[in-house]
């Protein structure tokens, strides 16, 4: 039996190419910067401490520890690296914290580590909740100073409800009144 095929037209021939670059555009864009980080506060009622995880894509990471160190860093590789890394994002990232009676105080956030997973660098930080909190003033400038572009997401987690805080274009600090007092 013998098929009848036809030759495809040259509209159907353009799709395709189209389609086919579109598709290796997109690939390859995904291996450039996403110039997103996220970062997590938590109050943390068993242990008593605001816990604070920042996520990086290890690429971003990698590249900005280039360009702002002048030598190659292999986060992967390498623990000095990212504890290189990990000193500049706490340089950049500071919560001061509004009390119940109108003290306000930078909290002294501590080093707890970092590590990766999967395409992620998490760096960890923590600081012991002293007094009832009613609102907090966040700076987060990581990566912001090498790209303008860097969008960095703060989310801040209560016991049922979340607050986001996204820093972009100009915004240095972002102030939020937590809904009731912390303890």
């Amino acid at each position: 039996m013998r098929r009848n095929l036809k030759r495809p037209d040259s509209l159907a021939i353009r799709f395709l190419v189209v389609l086919s670059t579109a598709s290796l555009a997109l690939t390859a864009s995904f291996a450039h910067q996403q110039k997103m980080a996220v970062t997590r506060i938590l109050f943390n009622a068993n242990s008593g401490n605001i816990e604070v995880m920042h996520r990086f894509y290890i690429h971003d990471a990698e590249h900005a520890a280039t360009l702002i160190f002048g030598k190659r860093q292999t986060l992967i590789e390498s623990a000095e690296s990212r504890e290189l890394f990990s000193s500049y994002v706490m340089n950049r990232f500071a919560i001061e914290a509004s009390f119940v009676g109108g003290a306000r105080r930078e909290l002294a956030l501590e080093y707890i580590g970092e590590e990766i997973d999967g395409q992620f660098l998490w760096v960890y930080q923590e600081a012991p909740q002293t007094a009832a909190i009613h609102s907090l003033a966040i700076v987060n400038m990581a990566l912001r100073d090498v790209w303008p572009e860097q969008s960095n997401l703060v989310n801040i987690e209560l016991a049922d409800e979340i607050i986001s805080l996204s820093f972009e274009g100009a915004a240095e600090m972002l102030s939020v009144e937590l809904p009731a007092a912390i303890n």
